[in-house]
């Protein structure tokens, strides 16, 4: 019953954070409700006795890739009026898909049925030897070994295309110049005047 209170909770929370997502016209705001997203996600894996995968939803997704969209964000300098100007623009293509996404969940719930899940059946408890951390491994790096390599090639292409757009020539940006640097010449730079010496009367 606790199980399922949490579960209500969290879900509602969770769902509250994905609207405040979508609709906060800041990108910064945008991606702190993606880290609340994130932790009750996280929550609802540990309620379902996945406590791997909300670990790793934690450690990986926030303490890292989440890290990586802030830095990206900010560092892209975004016209907020401009942006703000565009999301009324386009609200109503994004409630239209929103309809479309609800009226699709709507359509499978009646088409099975709302008694199409066996809610009166649990979960099977596994022993104290059994590890979630191994079984998962072992799908990942046997059967899902080349997705799994897919997918980190994806963010290596992710991670140097966030750099290449923070390093584009726009106004105002400072930027070195490495061979300028490494041909200069003291010459160029260091003056030596000789003065000569006076007496104080």
């Amino acid at each position: 019953m606790l199980v399922q209170i949490l579960f209500y909770i969290f879900g509602t929370l969770l769902v509250a954070c994905a609207l405040g997502l979508i609709t906060a016209r800041n990108p910064v705001y945008s991606a702190l409700f993606l880290v609340l997203c994130f932790f009750n996600s996280a929550v609802i894996w540990l309620l379902t006795g996945a406590e791997f995968l909300a670990i790793v939803l934690v450690l990986v997704y926030v303490g890292a890739v989440m890290v990586l969209f802030l830095f990206v964000v900010m560092m892209l300098d975004i016209n907020l009026a401009e942006l703000r100007r565009g999301f009324t623009r386009f609200a109503w293509l994004g409630w239209l898909t929103a309809f479309a996404v609800i009226a699709e969940i709507v359509g499978v719930v009646w088409s099975h049925g709302l008694t199409g899940l066996d809610v009166s059946r649990t979960t099977v408890p596994e022993s104290a030897s059994y590890s979630n951390t191994l079984a998962l491994g072992q799908v990942i790096y046997t059967r899902y070994a080349y997705p799994f390599e897919l997918a980190a090639m994806l963010l290596l292409v992710a991670i140097v295309a966030a750099i290449a757009l923070t390093m584009r020539r726009r106004q105002g940006l400072k930027v070195q110049d490495i061979s300028r640097q490494v041909s200069v010449r003291a010459a160029d730079r260091v003056r030596i005047v000789k003065v000569t010496a006076e007496k104080r009367p």
